[in-house]
């Protein structure tokens, strides 16, 4: 799967889309910045662009004044994952890496997206919706999941506003904190197993990470300081048991309509269940990330991985023209 590289690629202009207005923004950052660096090293054209805003004009007005050919989103949360810049593109036709403007919004969407894999009986941990207008303290209580519970917002990543709680009384401020980030938060039973992993990279599963944090989870702190979390690249599990999971994750990504890459988190039950917690639409590309660890293991360093995104962006936007 390592692709033979030229040099230089010709590409035309590359540009970054990193930061956004949402509360991810300083992990967009150094994504950005990663990309940006080792694109620069290996001679493409490439400019970084920090997205401050959500207003659509501005956005069109800062794409457009940049010059580029190609989008190469590092943009993670609203405004990145979630359809929103991906329609911006659309409307002044600029290629732009991973998922187009539906498969970003269903993805982003915890809820949308639990709904199509429980159709397609992929395991899910069960679950219910709380909005913030229309919820009552006794219909939270009535979720008959027992404990621990996992509370969380809707429609964002990186563990922010994620609380797993042991008893009643602790629902309350999980709420307060979820709701801070979104107006749906989902309550859902906590699946005991081993945290698990799946990057896919053009339509092909990539070798199972195992996280093991050193907290009780694998929250925004484990995820982005170093040393808080253990890493096993490739899991250490059995063969039929690894290509399990690489199958869930694959199903996943392609019930889900994504494109060029994405990342499947799921936990292993101790039964070999694989439970689908969320998929990534856009994944992380800090020196911590997942998806550059695992397209490591099969021998793609992470600027030959970032140049295979830009390639799959342009065979996106081929693809759609000639439908």
């Amino acid at each position: 799967m390592a692709m033979k590289i030229n040099t230089p690629y010709q590409f035309g202009r590359i540009g970054i889309l990193m930061g956004g207005p949402s509360s991810e923004r300083e992990i967009s950052l150094k994504s950005g910045k990663a990309v940006y660096e080792s694109l620069k090293n290996f001679n493409v054209d490439v400019v970084g662009i920090d997205i401050t805003s959500d207003d659509v004009q501005e956005n069109i007005k800062l794409i457009k004044s940049h010059g580029i050919d190609c989008a190469f989103l590092a943009l993670h949360g609203h405004f990145g994952e979630d359809g929103q810049i991906q329609e911006i593109l659309e409307s002044i036709d600029i290629p732009y890496t991973s998922s187009a403007v539906l498969a970003s919004k269903i993805a982003m969407d915890k809820i949308a997206s639990r709904k199509i894999l429980e159709i397609y009986k992929i395991p899910v941990p069960r679950y219910k919706v709380i909005d913030k207008v229309n919820y009552n303290d006794n219909l939270i209580l009535m979720h008959n999941f027992g404990f621990p519970l996992v509370i969380k917002p809707a429609g964002h990543g990186s563990s922010i506003g994620l609380s797993i709680i042991d008893k009643d009384e602790e629902i309350k401020p999980a709420l307060d904190l979820a709701f801070q980030f979104d107006d749906r938060v989902v309550i859902e039973e906590y699946i005991s197993g081993r945290e698990l992993t799946v990057g896919i990279l053009d339509e092909s599963a990539l070798p199972v990470i195992e996280i093991v944090p050193k907290k009780r989870f694998f929250d925004y702190e484990a995820k982005y300081q170093a040393g808080m979390t253990e890493y096993v690249i490739p899991a250490q599990l059995d063969k039929d048991i690894a290509k399990l999971i690489q199958d869930t994750a694959l199903q996943t990504h392609k019930l889900l309509g994504c494109f060029g890459c994405s990342r499947v988190d799921i936990i292993l039950t101790q039964d070999n269940i694989p439970y689908v917690l969320e998929l990534n639409s856009i994944p992380g590309f800090t020196p911590t990330s997942l998806l550059p660890k695992a397209a490591k293991v099969i021998g793609m360093e992470f600027h030959q991985l970032c140049l295979k995104l830009i390639e799959l962006a342009y065979e996106k936007a081929e693809a759609k023209v000639s439908v």
